[in-house]
């Protein structure tokens, strides 16, 4: 069974697919964070970077937008990429090849500039989203290109009869000729009039958004993709789901609203959720959200995967843990594959949960057979295949190791519910009291022979000072007397564990070391 979750709260909106009752893919979306892809906006460049070739759009979403060269030129590869489709082009391709370029970003863009920009990948942290000019309005069936004038039909739809009959469409369409049309996995089965009346409200709003854009003055948002709430229920009817199931009735009467207009297409089951204990519990739900943001993840056969994130990549250490390996050296191969294997799919379950995004190293058990380690590879693979996100995996090393990418489409699920740690500045780790006292010592000598400070009170925080209090407090006190100084302590509970400060006795003032 193969159904969607929608947890309504007043401050965010919880998304859970579940397939045969097992979380497969969570989305959190916070309103004060809302995703913004999609969104098309009046922007101002505030200014631009000739180095990079790249400019920065206010665009009234916080951070600045940012822009690059090859995002405002138009560019087929990359809408090829974006929709999975191929282009079906009514003229020679090499004839535009012959028109110039600019390889200079300020022909194209000036200091206060009015831009019509569209957000193509979410703010995450302090960077802001990141921009293109070449607008695309995404319907169900069909994406218009307004300033684009190619067709295609996505790669997705692999019956020739159905691209033939789809290409020959959208070129009859009557519409201007500098605007191109997508046709989306969906269309193929939809009929010409579903196709026609969708590419007619497609240009009307289009239209709507190049009027706001001649009356606004500043920033402002043009035009707004579909929320989350709507795509629940267009997903859940061109994926064919079981059900939908709501614990807001509101949302619930909405949903119902979004759905007349798909019903003759998909019996979905939308129901509203009665009982009293709260519905994420009753699907265990929770408890996968509260396995998601932990290190360590236990594995079904004793094994267990450890989940790491450096600034440049997120590592993922498989190992083999409880289970229970046989003496004969071919059973042993065979248990560490099949912990391999299992470790594969409970990694491409993991990084749609936790929404993990950029370069993955995965090291598995390691295996002496090339094919074992082929039968991995495959079996990572075809589980990614369920992931929305664009993934990209390379071989298998002879140590292990697969490099892969996921596409980041917005913040991780750890970056959405966590803030760094004031107290460790976000690196989990503290200095041991021996470090501390270490320190303390060298900053005595130093306050003595260097500074000649000969009356000195040293406060530190009440744990550490009891730590002090096992022998380091006679030994700095035996320093101090040695040197023809005196030395007092003092504790204060408002100090950091690793913080000490020193004051003189004469003056009370604080000495900076």
């Amino acid at each position: 069974m193969h159904e969607i979750l929608l947890n309504i709260e007043s401050k965010e909106t919880r998304f859970a697919y579940l397939k045969h009752g097992q979380l497969h893919d969570l989305i959190v979306d916070r309103k004060k964070s809302r995703q913004i892809t999609g969104n098309i906006y009046r922007g101002r460049v505030t200014n631009t970077l000739l180095n990079i070739q790249s400019a920065f759009v206010d665009i009234n979403e916080g951070e600045n937008g940012f822009i690059h060269i090859s995002d405002i030129l138009e560019n087929t590869k990359k809408f090829e990429e974006m929709f999975d489709m191929d282009f079906e082009l009514d003229y020679d391709i090499s004839k535009m090849g012959s028109k110039p370029k600019p390889k200079d970003i300020t022909q194209l863009l000036k200091t206060d500039q009015a831009v019509l920009v569209q957000v193509v990948k979410e703010p995450i942290g302090t960077k802001g989203a990141r921009l293109t000019s070449n607008i695309s309005i995404a319907g169900r069936y069909l994406v218009l290109l307004p300033n684009n004038p190619h067709r295609g039909v996505s790669r997705k739809i692999e019956d020739k009869n159905s691209r033939d009959r789809l290409k020959q469409l959208i070129r009859s369409f009557e519409m201007p000729q500098d605007m191109g049309l997508i046709c989306r996995t969906a269309s193929a089965q939809a009929t010409p009039d579903m196709l026609i009346d969708e590419a007619t409200e497609l240009l009307h709003n289009w239209q709507a958004i190049v009027e706001k854009f001649n009356q606004a003055t500043g920033p402002t948002l043009l035009f707004e993709e579909s929320d989350l709430i709507k795509r629940a229920v267009t997903l859940c009817v061109d994926k064919k789901y079981d059900r939908l199931l709501i614990d807001d009735y509101a949302t619930f009467q909405r949903c119902k609203h979004i759905y007349q207009k798909y019903a003759n297409e998909h019996p979905l089951k939308i129901e509203f959720y009665r009982d009293k204990t709260p519905m994420f519990e009753r699907f265990n739900v929770e408890r996968e959200i509260d396995r998601a943001v932990k290190r360590k993840i236990w594995l079904g056969s004793g094994g267990y995967l450890f989940f790491d994130r450096t600034e440049a990549m997120y590592t993922i250490d498989v190992n083999s843990g409880r289970s229970s390996l046989n003496v004969n050296g071919s059973d042993v191969e065979e248990t560490l594959v099949r912990i391999n294997l299992e470790a594969a799919e409970e990694i491409a379950r993991q990084l749609r949960i936790r929404n993990v995004g950029g370069l993955i190293i995965c090291d598995f058990i390691d295996m002496r057979s090339r094919k074992n380690q082929r039968r991995v590879l495959e079996k990572l693979k075809e589980c990614m295949k369920e992931d929305s996100a664009k993934c990209t995996i390379l071989g298998m090393s002879e140590f292990g190791l697969v490099e892969m990418t996921r596409q980041r489409s917005r913040e991780s699920l750890t970056q959405t519910m966590f803030t760094a740690c004031p107290y460790c500045s976000g690196s989990g780790l503290v200095k041991s009291h021996e470090s501390v006292s270490v320190e303390i010592e060298r900053s005595l000598k130093k306050l003595i022979h260097c500074q000649s400070h000969y009356g000195l009170k040293l406060t530190t925080h009440p744990e550490l000072s009891r730590y002090l209090d096992s022998g380091d407090k006679d030994f700095y006190s035996r320093l101090a007397i040695v040197a023809n100084a005196e030395i007092e302590y003092a504790t204060n509970d408002q100090l950091h564990l690793n913080e000490f400060l020193f004051y003189s006795t004469l003056n009370g003032q604080k000495i900076d070391i």
